[in-house]
């Protein structure tokens, strides 16, 4: 509207001192009638890009975006409980961060007992991986000859914890929780020329009992997920160790064993802290939205809130106390931390506490020009939630969670980037008033 007033201020003031384009018998130059409809267009408020937004939403869609204030700029059933999918993460972060700090490394322990018996104790790390146990093996050799039996000790996390929505399938988002997980517990792999299957990541051995699963489930190709059944995850665990330690020199004469490590006051062996902090674990589990680290986390906060061994009990409970004292939030159902389960509800309106609170960590989020945001997809079921940054450094938050419209989640979001991009605008324009004046001839000036 200020840039309609200046335009027109201009037109008037060049008519005033008798500066027409062309003279004529007309009282009225073609310049202003040029000017008109963008006059016109810029007094209306832009809103015709984005009106549909509202008619994209069903009863069981919410939207709400809040400008950098607070305030609301868009909201839609923002009240209504939804299952928030893989958005739910964004809290199980937050939490995560919260209990253990950005600085937190997991760590893995070792023991050796009289009977040269290796004992490897885990904490929960997510990405204790094939790199990980070639570094420690190394690290290792230098202080072993050889072991006998490998003790695998999982017992800081409950035997048997079941993850709600979880199912038994060869998807690496279905991989079992545990204290002491190597590789997701799982394996990928492919078949080669001669169509036997090879590992299809340099850095891991495909090992004989992998090798089984894969002839038993007849698959061609992709990942084999070890399942938390008679533990069969921590005896590959262990093979993994026996392997890598071989590999440094360090052999086994014995067999992998499942067991307590470290249960007399000698100190452990080795302590391995984690090459990657609790903040770059953040940024991988939101980056790829994996279910299996977004539960070790929780557990592993629970566990540090309430003690060990870490249960899902214990995670939840903590979560939830986080949630109602730390942001204000009471009507809240969580029953796991990564969003795959559909008990799992929450409002928008509560979804935007949680954006407010993770604000300071928005760089940890997946980026898309000026957007940070999280994904969240189940059957039928989309989400989006997360931050538009202006060039001045200005956050909009937004919360989607499509279920009737979830087929349209593309539109809507465009809805949303308008319904921002109008309401940025609109702060920029009130902000440039009080740097506007009439100059000579009354021709709007712009400082």
């Amino acid at each position: 509207m200020a840039l309609a007033i200046c335009l027109f201020s201009d037109i008037m003031a060049a008519e005033t001192i008798n500066q027409p384009i062309f003279k004529g018998k007309k009282t009225m130059t073609w310049r202003f009638w040029a000017v008109l409809p963008a006059i016109f267009l810029l007094a209306l408020p832009a809103r015709a890009d984005f009106q549909n937004l509202d008619r994209l939403l069903g009863e069981k869609d919410a939207v709400l975006i809040l400008d950098p204030d607070g305030k609301t700029v868009f909201s839609k059933n923002a009240g209504s409980e939804l299952a928030p999918a893989s958005t739910l993460k964004i809290l199980t972060c937050l939490f995560a961060l919260s209990v253990m700090g950005e600085d937190f490394r997991f760590k893995t322990d070792f023991f050796i007992d009289r009977g040269k018996n290796l004992g490897i104790k885990g904490y929960g790390d997510p990405l204790l991986v094939s790199e990980e146990l070639e570094k420690i093996s190394n690290h290792l050799a230098g202080r072993l000859t050889g072991v006998r039996n490998l003790v695998m000790d999982d017992s800081y996390f409950a035997p048997g914890i079941q993850i709600p929505g979880v199912s038994p399938s060869f998807e690496p988002y279905d991989a079992p929780v545990g204290a002491l997980c190597v590789n997701f517990n799982s394996v990928y792999f492919a078949r080669g020329k001669d169509g036997r299957p090879k590992s299809a990541e340099p850095q891991t051995p495909l090992l004989p009992m992998a090798l089984e699963r894969i002839e038993k489930y007849g698959r061609n190709s992709g990942r084999i997920v070890f399942s938390g059944k008679n533990r069969e995850n921590l005896a590959h665990a262990g093979r993994l160790f026996h392997f890598f330690l071989n590999k440094a020199g360090i052999p086994s004469s014995g067999k992998v064993v499942m067991g307590r490590a470290g249960a007399g006051e000698d100190p452990p062996l080795h302590t391995h802290l984690s090459t990657w902090s609790l903040k770059e674990v953040v940024q991988k589990t939101l980056e790829f939205s994996n279910n299996f680290m977004a539960n070790q986390l929780l557990l592993t906060a629970g566990a540090q809130v309430s003690g060990p061994p870490a249960t899902l009990e214990k995670g939840v409970s903590a979560l939830r106390a986080f949630a109602r004292d730390r942001l204000g939030i009471t009507e809240i159902a969580i029953v796991e931390g990564s969003g795959i389960s559909r008990r799992n509800q929450i409002s928008a309106r509560n979804m935007a506490k949680i954006l407010r609170a993770f604000r300071p960590h928005r760089r940890l989020m997946t980026r898309r020009g000026d957007e940070y945001y999280k994904t969240g997809s189940l059957k039928g079921i989309r989400a989006r939630a997360g931050f538009f940054e202006t060039p001045e450094g200005k956050l909009f938050s937004f919360c989607v969670m499509a279920h009737t419209g979830w087929k349209r989640m593309d539109a809507i979001m465009e809805g949303v980037r308008s319904k921002i991009k109008f309401s940025s605008s609109q702060s920029q324009s009130t902000q440039s008033h009080p740097f506007e004046k009439p100059g000579a001839n009354g021709v709007c000036n712009r400082f």
